[in-house]
């Protein structure tokens, strides 16, 4: 018996399991060993028709001998030759040499196998996925991807013919990944893992979870992606700081980019990213916003969606082009001094059977109890937030936005569903807590470690949560969350219901234009006009202002600037500045030609406007979260429906804010003011080039008259349906 023929016999049934797909360690089998028998080379080509071993020089060293019709190959390796690779001859002729991807030792060293089985690796995204990778001088893709209660993981794609016995991965049992170099490969391929659960059935192909780059559907492939982007945001990023934002002008400008603008004479096609640079980013500039605040960017599987079902968290859509291209993006939003925030969805996820849902066969990512592990209201899964694995990816992936695509803030969506455990349940839906509350205290621990994370890296973090729990942007040294802010959803809900009244009746709901400053600093608040108010029957925002088209008009613009002069940060969604009148639609962009009638433009005017005193004006914006910054003038005037109050700068500088939420001209209105100084008017939201009536306050002087309990005041005409916004003349 020869030597090939003795060690076939001796491995026959590890080479049957090798070529049915079954063997768990194909590494134990394939590549070069050592036997009692002698060196071997066993290689697996079932699209071989012959295989050679030839030299690194490409020189002929053995023929390979078929012991398996399915296409194992074995031969004895020559005397004294420790490098070689296979020369393929196929059935039609045609030759490729190729290294052997299971003559490789494995890319992960100790301390990387440590910190991700310790859910610690703040790069875990370097790790996990597919990178290009040198390893002995050969270049190639080194995959890696956790599934530990998997019975085997094999990385198919275009360059294997998709056939999951031919990289089988090997398995760090310690932490439960599975890794494979495949050289030979490159940027550009696309690939998926084929896994089979612990008792051998084949799971639905998965797209890779770090994968940075994915197909359209319905491949839904991961790509391998090497980045390849200059950045020129070098002084921008040393610059950055969390702190500096709190205090600083914030004017966000929230966009989803599918929808923005469109190229309507190219089959109404979305812009790219590159394009969105030229176009959406001057024009930001231009309107004076400071942030542009992205809808989920993040891969998720409907064109028709938000964003907020993500299947890719590590990866830009391919939507709009690829990760350098929104690298671009990003690097021009910066050279323009506007910082980028993206939204960013930890709360769940989808699905879709190639996504993360039971990705091993088992609840991996998500709970395997639905009372725990699923939202009714969503169709989606909930994120396992005790397990070190699954947190360590999340921080993983909102640091890969941060420290990869230099995004300045973090806005997390829907973190009251991840705070309560009976979010959106009936009785008996649900499992309290260790204690009996319906608090997550494990989604608790991961947010609190995420906004440290986040601060110690330059960034922001924005709490889209809903409830009265305490303390969302305190730190966490102090007992918070962490989050450097929250949305302050009850003045946004509290606000539009008070200006959808007629103004006749505006004085029976005066308090819910002033119970917001109960509770102003009790957080660090954003004042969200948001995109969720534009869609499902909401109407626009010019859609729910009442009376004729010129009072609807005029109560828009008054509504707006009392924004600004609010303590907060200010965000608005796109068409809002336009004064859009239908809802949100993804299959077409902002209805760009209203700016054709006065009405439209004179919005987009007064926000540019606002924007201009907004960030000129200190007292509009240094002292947001304390009452310190903030004084009430007269917030009783109900009868009149007017409001009158001061913001002040942290130098005794001060701005007066007086909104008319009547279409009456007030003459001779008084307001009590602290002291004697000069003041011009920053904005009059009445003002023609607004679309206004013209009405003005008349002239600003104040005289040593009490009034409102202070020892000086201010005559004004006030005019219709307008707010005013004085500032100091010198």
């Amino acid at each position: 018996m020869n030597s090939v023929a003795s060690d076939l016999k001796r491995h026959q049934d590890e080479f049957n399991a090798v070529v049915d797909g079954r063997h768990d360690n194909p590494f134990a089998i394939l590549g070069p060993h050592a036997t009692p028998d002698g060196r071997f080379v066993r290689a697996f080509m079932p699209e071989a028709a012959s295989v050679a071993l030839v030299d690194t020089q490409g020189d002929h060293l053995c023929d390979m001998e078929r012991v398996n019709p399915k296409g194992l190959f074995v031969a004895e390796m020559p005397a004294r030759k420790r490098r070689y690779q296979f020369e393929i001859t196929f059935h039609d002729g045609n030759k490729w040499t190729v290294e052997d991807a299971f003559r490789f030792p494995t890319t992960l060293g100790d301390i990387d196998r440590y910190l991700l089985g310790e859910g610690s690796d703040k790069k875990i995204y370097a790790k996990l996925g597919g990178h290009l990778r040198t390893v002995e001088g050969i270049d190639g893709v080194r995959f890696a991807v956790w599934a530990p209660n998997a019975s085997r993981v094999s990385v198919v794609g275009d360059f294997n013919n998709w056939d999951g016995r031919c990289h089988v991965m090997r398995l760090h049992p310690a932490n439960g990944i599975w890794e494979i170099f495949v050289p030979g490969i490159g940027n550009g391929s696309k690939y998926k893992y084929e896994v089979l659960d612990r008792d051998g059935h084949l799971l639905p192909l998965k797209t890779d979870p770090f994968g940075s780059f994915f197909e359209p559907p319905p491949g839904n492939a991961s790509i391998v992606f090497d980045a390849g982007f200059d950045w020129t945001d070098d002084e921008w990023m040393r610059s950055r700081t969390a702190e500096s934002e709190l205090g600083g002008p914030l004017s966000i400008y929230e966009v989803h980019l599918g929808s923005w603008r469109r190229k309507a004479d190219e089959g109404n096609r979305w812009l790219n990213y590159r394009e969105l640079a030229d176009e959406l980013v001057p024009y930001v500039a231009e309107m004076g916003f400071t942030h542009i605040e992205l809808l989920p960017v993040s891969e998720h599987p409907f064109d028709g969606s938000w964003g907020y079902q993500p299947i890719g968290m590590f990866a830009p859509t391919w939507r709009f082009g690829t990760p350098d291209d929104f690298r671009y993006l990003v690097d021009r939003c910066h050279a323009a001094g506007i910082a980028v925030i993206v939204d960013w969805v930890p709360a769940h996820f989808p699905r879709d059977e190639h996504g993360l849902g039971r990705f091993d066969g088992t609840a991996l990512y998500e709970h395997e109890d639905p009372r725990k592990g699923a939202h009714a209201d969503w169709g989606t899964l909930i994120f396992n937030f005790g397990r070190r694995e699954v947190v360590n990816y999340l921080i993983g992936s909102a640091l890969y936005w941060v420290d990869e695509f230099h995004v300045d803030g973090i806005r997390v969506d829907a973190v009251a569903s991840m705070l309560y455990l009976d979010y959106s349940r009936e009785d008996g839906e649900w499992i309290p807590n260790e204690h009996g509350g319906n608090e997550n205290l494990e989604a608790v621990e991961f947010l609190k470690r995420l906004n440290t994370e986040i601060h110690a890296h330059g960034a922001t973090s924005f709490a889209e949560e809903s409830t009265a729990w305490p303390a969302v942007s305190r730190p966490v040294d102090a007992g918070g969350l962490g989050f450097t802010f929250k949305w302050n959803m009850g003045w946004m809900n509290d606000t539009l219901a008070y200006m959808s009244e007629d103004p006749l009746n505006r004085k029976y709901h005066h308090d819910k234009m002033t119970f917001g400053l109960v509770y102003a600093f009790n957080e660090n608040f954003v004042l969200p006009l948001s995109h969720d108010e534009v869609v499902h029957g909401k109407r626009s925002l010019i859609g729910r202002m009442p009376g004729d088209d010129w009072q609807q008009f005029a109560n828009l613009r008054a509504y707006l600037a009392g924004m600004f002069g609010h303590p907060g940060k200010k965000l608005l969604f796109m068409g809002a500045e336009i004064a859009q009148r239908s809802e949100w639609n993804h299959d077409q962009s902002l209805d760009w030609h209203l700016l054709e009638y006065p009405s439209h433009s004179g919005v987009q005017n007064l926000i540019r406007d606002l924007n201009a005193v907004y960030k000129s004006t200190p007292a509009l914006y240094e002292v947001d979260f304390s009452d310190a910054g903030f004084e009430w003038l007269d917030w009783n005037d109900r009868d009149a429906s007017v409001l009158s109050w001061l913001r002040r700068d942290r130098h005794g500088g001060y701005a007066i804010c007086i909104s008319n939420f009547t279409p009456v001209t007030r003459d001779h209105y008084r307001i009590g003011l602290p002291d004697r100084r000069a003041f011009r008017v920053g904005v009059n939201t009445d003002d023609a080039r607004y679309g206004g009536s013209g009405v003005g306050p008349g002239d600003l002087i104040v005289v040593d008259e009490e009034h409102h309990g202070r020892p000086h005041s201010m005559n004004l005409c006030l005019p219709p349906l307008a707010t005013l916004i004085l500032t100091a003349a010198d």
